[in-house]
């Protein structure tokens, strides 16, 4: 079936790009609006299989999008919201990514550089697990250095844990970082044991992984 979309972008041609690119992708698109106020209307009376979301909308362009975002993420939680913008909010980024239950991507609109990635993180989002524009992540995770347990994790596992962050495979990590399947397979196994998370579903525990990474910017 097609996955659902609320769109909410104020720019119309950029909006109307939004749809016609997403509906070329076999989404619905359920509603396209240009305001926080109706962004939230839409995310409640809708409920999206994903929201994708500019930061700044009317009344005040300041964070309208993000703001919804979040009211409707506390009405229903882990609605899945994937943040287009060309700013880093990080505050209320962070706030986004603090309930811990995934389902949230973070993209800067000038770094999209293709329709494939794009609908690509727009699936991963909603289907409750995260894309993260690196440059995102860098902003948000400056000082995780200092939190634990990621205080325990090696150089290398940092490495593998932000690309897992971004959304990327083991097979895409491996290729990234130029080292076999196995051995990113055997960095993501002593990441998930540093982080405490017990064995269940990979998929599952991927997501808990990347929460508890950027979590940890909240302090």
């Amino acid at each position: 079936m097609s996955l659902r979309v609320v769109i909410a972008e104020d720019l119309y041609l950029l909006r109307d790009g939004l749809v016609h690119l997403l509906q070329a992708h076999d989404f619905e698109v359920v509603a396209a609006v240009e305001s926080g106020p109706e962004l939230l209307n839409a995310l409640m009376e809708k409920r999206p299989d994903v929201a994708v979301v500019d930061v700044r909308l009317p009344p005040t362009f300041t964070d309208e999008g993000l703001q919804a975002s979040l009211a409707a993420r506390k009405a229903v939680p882990g609605l899945p919201v994937l943040v287009l913008s060309q700013h880093v909010e990080q505050l209320y980024a962070r706030e986004l990514l603090a309930d811990g239950s995934g389902a949230i991507g973070y993209l800067l609109k000038d770094r999209v550089f293709n329709a494939e990635q794009f609908v690509d993180a727009v699936r991963r989002v909603a289907g409750g697990g995260t894309a993260m524009d690196p440059e995102v992540i860098a902003k948000l995770l400056v000082s995780t250095a200092r939190h634990e347990p990621l205080g325990a994790l090696t150089p290398r596992e940092r490495e593998v844990l932000e690309l897992m962050a971004e959304g990327r495979s083991n097979a895409a990590i491996s290729q990234r970082l130029f080292l076999s399947e196995s051995a990113v397979g055997k960095h993501t196994a002593s990441i998930f044991g540093k982080l405490d998370l017990v064995p269940s579903d990979d998929d599952n525990r991927r997501v808990l992984a990347v929460l508890t990474y950027l979590n940890a910017a909240r302090g």
